[in-house]
């Protein structure tokens, strides 16, 4: 490109923004908040590879290279929370399908004022907070004075202590979870089946499909692309198994089922105050979620029509 042309194009562009000066002044908040909020605390990624100590700050502090992450990959804690962690998020996986199929199902509901309300009513749970959703399993499932131990004892029995099983833990998280969730994760799939041509099924009709087939043959094509998106979304947080319901529903008895690598960030980093430690074991869950984000849209990329980019 010559100077003439690139001096042209250089034109070109500042006359384009100075045109839509407006719509730039409307996005500078949401830059300076990403660059504020997000980019800039990157800079404190380095300590995990420092011997981090507050008074001498981030760059006074020794490095140590690799020294905490393989602390992390030798220590015992190391398969518990990478097996833990896995397994909840698989089982997540798992539920992945109920959101579509709870949204199909609304799009077959054809009483208007019926749909609305059902509506309503599933959004709501997404709107309680954790700490009250666990409060509810507490009152529930508590083998003492929760519901089901007063159902049990009412036939002489002993009520058995889910919330204290660690093989029970994944259960409890993953469906108390589908349950608060599955109703507002379904409108982005509500708002896909909205856009189909009406004329789709009119045609389907006229040509005597059935409702299971309009659904096998219009419906389903139509979710396929948002499906692979938040898909390929889910795997790359694969490792990101949340904190505050695992850590509220964690107890000395389930304790070998629900350590997962948030909730051991959170011991070693602020209980234990190991700072470069469990910014290590921090940045080793970060970077496998990246990677795995980067492989499965490679992987549908080359075997489909749909990725991210």
């Amino acid at each position: 490109m010559t100077n003439s042309s690139s001096g042209g194009y250089l034109q070109h562009k500042i006359a384009g923004i100075g045109r839509n000066w407006g719509l730039y002044l409307l996005l500078l908040p949401a830059v300076t908040l990403l660059l504020c909020f997000t980019y800039k605390p990157m800079y404190g990624v380095i300590i995990a590879f420092k011997d981090f100590k507050p008074a001498l700050g981030i760059m006074g502090s020794p490095w140590v290279g690799l020294k905490y992450f393989e602390k992390f990959f030798n220590s015992y804690q190391f398969s518990i929370t990478i097996k833990n962690t896995i397994y909840i998020s698989l089982y997540s996986f798992a539920t992945f399908p109920i959101p579509i199929l709870f949204a199909i199902c609304v799009n077959q509901l054809r009483a208007n004022r019926f749909k609305r309300i059902f509506q309503t009513v599933t959004y709501m749970p997404h709107f309680i907070s954790t700490i009250v959703i666990v409060g509810i399993l507490m009152i529930l499932l508590s083998p003492g004075n929760g519901l089901l131990g007063n159902i049990y004892r009412l036939f002489g029995a002993e009520a058995p202590n889910l919330l204290g099983s660690a093989s029970m833990f994944s259960s409890l998280y993953v469906w108390s979870d589908v349950w608060q969730h599955a109703g507002w994760d379904s409108i982005i799939y509500i708002a896909a089946l909205s856009s189909v041509n009406p004329s789709l099924y009119e045609a389907a009709t006229v040509d005597g499909a059935s409702r299971w087939q309009k659904i096998k043959y219009i419906d389903i094509p139509m979710l396929i692309p948002t499906a692979v998106t938040l898909l390929i979304l889910r795997v790359g947080g694969l490792l990101g198994v949340g904190f505050e319901k695992a850590f509220l529903l964690q107890n000395n008895l389930n304790i070998s089922g629900s350590e997962v690598l948030s909730t051991y960030v959170y011991k070693i980093g602020l209980l234990s105050s190991q700072y470069s430690f469990s910014a290590a074991i921090n940045l080793f869950n970060t970077v496998i979620n990246f990677i795995l984000l980067i492989l499965v849209n490679q992987i549908s990329r080359k075997y489909s029509e749909h990725s991210l980019w």
